[in-house]
């Protein structure tokens, strides 16, 4: 059955929705906080001079269509202007994480044909710095053509490498017509905690500044959501239902709850019941989003809704025919809003975007299984490969995989995800005659060397096999169940005084395993920073005590934590 997009603005042919919307609310609100980040504040009036200073700085080093410009700033309030500046000039913005090891950085560059880079990474590059105090007239923003590319985003990759999600700018204007229409509330900041080289901070900037609102770049590294967000007091937010569940149930200054990146847990949903919610779904692909359920206009936010304005969806069964109203099946996704495909890589390409059953262009297979309501409304079943979603990150299972097999020490390597459901796992078999602790620490250090943080395996156990499935596959189903049967995390001293069971009780409940022993190290007993948002939420809570993720930081041990507790209880 094919799903008929709801009414939606005639799709422009570039970014100038998003450049308008920024001269416009420079005029009316010139004062009014367009960016705040850790490095500083923008205003409207500030953020439009910006862009066009660092727009004639592009132009002067030879910015324009065709013209890929890696984005380097971090999180910084420079990223937001320097996306908009690429945009002015026509060129194509790469967004990168600084925090991401160099030599995947080093591969994105390459892979892009990286030429021009704003901001600075931490290593030497090909490509040219761009010297942001050269002057020049400023110029009208450039009108590229519509198949010029806005943007390559590079995700996880099934060849053991990133791959590069070429979006051209005919599908930025499909999108940005689409998010045009949900009608937000002028004024105030909207929250973005994201990585800026995942697409869902293009939708935590474009949503938040079309609509006259800020965009508030918050780095969780040293603080936890919590704090940030009391001390932000955005009117909108949109996090994953991972990095919600470190975030505190009454959150007033609150209007519009966007949930994406993963499937919206039920418990998430009665907590914001009876505010505005989005429940917005849709791969790189697909240019940041395909559908979402509103519930300002009465959708069921259970369920993913929906395709945007300017987007056809369909559902598929395994013969490619379309699935009855009740039915299961793949949901493919096709319209302008499309992306041009994978950078270099022509035969994945051709494999994940097919001719359209419309007969208009192409549609994107997503791998997705939704079940199509008689209402018209989805409701998202889960993946139908190897791919997953880990605090809101997708991850190719195989990557991490590859990753570590290649290691001298290991012989066969298969991921998994832990039974929390937001951290991976990684069984290893070491190569005849090689100690399973040397096998296990060889995998870890490639990972984590390689990898970015989302992506390394949280707890890394030497297997002498893999079991597999029927079909001959790695039962990963079953690494998981042993994973967290194995014995906990114990030996060591156990806890001695109420404040260490307290402290490993609330360890215990976060954590992969249990954890006994008070001189145990949170980080390498599988957690992560999202999991130390939720034990120092949890322990603040049962203390009462404004315990901060610092705290954790640097007391990475029961013991610690305890006799830290214990200072701010005499405090």
């Amino acid at each position: 059955m094919t799903i008929t997009a709801r009414p939606g603005l005639a799709a422009r042919t570039g970014a100038g929705e998003v450049l308008d919307a920024v001269d416009r609310w420079a005029a009316r609100l010139p004062a009014a906080t367009a960016v705040t980040a850790p490095d500083g504040v923008l205003t409207f009036a500030e953020l439009q001079e910006t862009i066009r200073n660092m727009a004639s700085a592009l132009r002067a080093a030879g910015a324009g269509p065709g013209v890929p410009v890696g984005l380097g700033f971090g999180r910084s309030k420079l990223t937001v202007p320097a996306l908009l500046a690429v945009w002015h000039t026509g060129a194509t913005a790469v967004p990168l994480d600084d925090r991401h090891p160099a030599d995947r950085l080093a591969f994105i560059l390459r892979d892009a044909g990286v030429q021009l880079l704003l901001g600075e990474l931490p290593f030497a590059t090909t490509a040219s710095t761009v010297d942001l105090t050269a002057t020049a007239a400023h110029l009208p923003a450039h009108a590229p053509a519509p198949g010029d590319l806005a943007y390559i985003v590079y995700t996880s990759g099934t060849t053991g490498r990133p791959k590069g999600v070429e979006i051209g700018y005919r599908a930025l204007g499909t999108f940005l017509d689409a998010i045009a229409t949900l009608g937000l509330t002028p004024g105030g900041v909207g929250f973005n905690p994201l990585s800026p080289a995942f697409d869902g901070w293009f939708w935590c900037t474009l949503l938040y500044l079309l609509h006259g609102q800020g965009v508030a770049i918050v780095d969780t590294d040293g603080t936890d959501l919590a704090s940030a967000l009391a001390s932000v007091a955005p009117r909108t937010v949109c996090m994953s239902p991972s990095l919600y569940a470190a975030c505190p149930d009454d959150m007033p200054s609150v209007d519009v709850f966007v949930v994406a990146g993963e499937a919206a847990t039920p418990g998430l949903l009665r907590r914001l019941r009876g505010r505005r919610v989005l429940n917005v779904y849709g791969p790189t692909e697909t240019t940041i989003a395909a559908t979402w359920a509103d519930s300002a206009d009465g959708d069921d936010v259970r369920t993913i809704g929906r395709a945007m304005p300017g987007y056809r969806t369909y559902v598929l069964d395994a013969d490619g025919a379309p699935v009855p109203p009740g039915g299961d099946g793949e949901l493919c996704v096709g319209g302008p809003a499309l992306a041009h495909g994978y950078r270099n890589l022509p035969d994945l390409t051709g494999d994940r975007f097919v001719p359209d059953p419309s007969g208009d262009g192409r549609m994107y297979r997503t791998g997705d299984r939704v079940r199509l309501r008689p209402d018209g409304q989805m409701e998202f079943l889960g993946r139908v490969d190897d791919q997953v979603k880990i605090r809101g990150f997708r991850v190719e299972l195989g990557e991490v995989e590859r990753t570590a097999a290649d290691a001298d020490e290991v012989r066969a390597a298969t991921a998994f995800v832990l039974a929390t459901g937001d951290a991976l796992g990684l069984a290893v078999v070491p190569e005849p005659g090689v100690d399973p602790v040397a096998a296990v620490e060889a995998a870890t250090g490639r990972c984590r060397h390689l990898l970015p943080d989302f992506m390394v395996p949280s707890v890394v156990d030497a297997v002498t096999e893999l079991p597999v499935t029927a079909h001959g596959k790695a039962d990963r189903a079953a690494l998981a169940e042993q994973a967290d049967a194995r014995q906990a995390v114990s030996g060591g001293r156990p806890p001695a005084t109420e404040r260490e069971r307290q402290v490993c009780d609330v360890w215990s409940s976060v954590l992969p395993r249990p954890v006994y022993d008070v001189d145990a190290n949170f980080f390498t007993s599988g957690g992560h920073s999202l999991l130390a948002s939720r034990a120092v939420v949890a322990l603040r809570k049962a203390t009462g005590l404004r315990l901060s993720i610092k705290d954790l930081l640097t007391h990475p041990t029961p013991a610690e934590l305890a006799r830290k507790l214990d200072r701010l209880a005499e405090s």
